[in-house]
């Protein structure tokens, strides 16, 4: 069955020349606002001909590096800095931004669990089914920043899939070495179906994501590997002049090949983590323990790695529920691809 068109509109014109600050507008109708709309922020800079860049933050509304990053290029890029275009959306799910949480202050709808979306559906799904018919097709290459939120902290890394179009993978883990993180990573999701990464693939364009830090905040020095990334990314794409800038010490190969590189928690209690972020981690060793705060006098549970590596991320909060993820263990590669 034929869907219909998205109930979105965008007020700047993507195939004009220059800059131009709009919004995707969703209406909506709420208790405060009977004929309302939701206003996603977006910019477009155009230059001539060339390939089209789609630059997305805030897919998760307390992932502020990449948010921080884009709103900054969007009010300082300009038409002659760029060839072919470059589309900004620092905040891609704007309620879920304007909430301070990962979903959204509308329906709690986790953007990044429901594509490929529906024009019919809830406003995460409507904002789902914009991108995945609107944005995603008008584009080359697709960023899509990501960092931990609230309840995680990770490494900076920029990382790809392992996809059928070996072409395709090629381009992907390219770019996310371009992007010129402290680490590059090729990233086994848990469930990879209904992420935006999945519909961008799925159309044949090249993806790379992003994990930037977290704890609900971001860094002098998270940004400014953010920042670095999204020029090196426009760059090793065609779309602006100029060379791209690696970090000081050489770049760190990962790869997750399975689930077994997430360790969930199975009890609810208090968490130590025995290892910092980076740190080499031998297949064995007790990476965390949780303590039952319902009585004292009663040892902790311990968790030891399955496999050796370093730790890529962590639960951040200290407190932790049956079915957290408290770590994540990548294996420390020569090469990747």
């Amino acid at each position: 069955m034929t869907k219909r068109p998205s109930p979105i509109s965008a007020t700047v014109d993507f195939d004009a020349d220059g800059v131009q600050h709009g919004f995707l507008k969703l209406p909506i109708s709420t208790d405060e606002s009977a004929w309302g709309a939701v206003m996603i922020p977006l910019t477009v800079v155009k230059n001539g001909q060339g390939p089209t860049a789609l630059l997305t933050g805030g897919n998760h509304g307390d992932e502020y590096e990449g948010i921080t990053a884009l709103m900054k290029l969007a009010s300082t890029l300009r038409a002659e800095d760029v060839t072919g275009r470059v589309i900004i959306v620092p905040c891609m799910n704007q309620p879920a931004v304007m909430a301070g949480k990962r979903t959204s202050g509308l329906d709690g709808g986790n953007l990044n669990r429901s594509f490929p979306g529906d024009p019919d559906g809830t406003v995460t799904e409507k904002i789902a089914d914009y991108f995945t018919r609107v944005m995603v097709p008008m584009s080359d290459v697709v960023l899509d920043l990501h960092s931990g939120g609230r309840t995680l902290d990770i490494i900076p890394f920029a990382a790809s899939h392992v996809l059928e179009d070996a072409e395709q993978q090629r381009q992907a883990l390219e770019g996310a070495k371009a992007f010129g993180a402290p680490y590059a990573v090729m990233m086994f999701e848990l469930d990879a179906a209904a992420l935006f990464d999945t519909a961008v693939e799925s159309q044949g364009k090249v993806f790379v994501a992003t994990e930037l830090g977290g704890g609900g905040t971001s860094t002098p020095q998270s940004l400014a590997i953010t920042e670095r990334g999204v020029r090196n990314f426009l760059i090793h794409f065609g779309l602006m002049a100029g060379e791209v800038e690696m970090p000081d010490a050489p770049q760190v190969y990962l790869d997750m090949p399975d689930a077994s590189c997430y360790v969930q928690s199975e009890h609810s209690g208090l968490l130590e983590l025995t290892l910092a972020l980076g740190e080499a981690v031998e297949k064995g060793e007790v990476i965390a323990r949780v303590f039952d705060l319902t009585r004292s006098g009663t040892p902790p549970v311990e968790y030891r790695a399955s496999r050796s590596g370093v730790l890529a991320a962590r639960r951040f909060p200290a407190q932790v529920n049956m079915g957290d993820t408290i770590a994540v263990i990548a294996e420390v590669v020569d090469s990747l691809g």
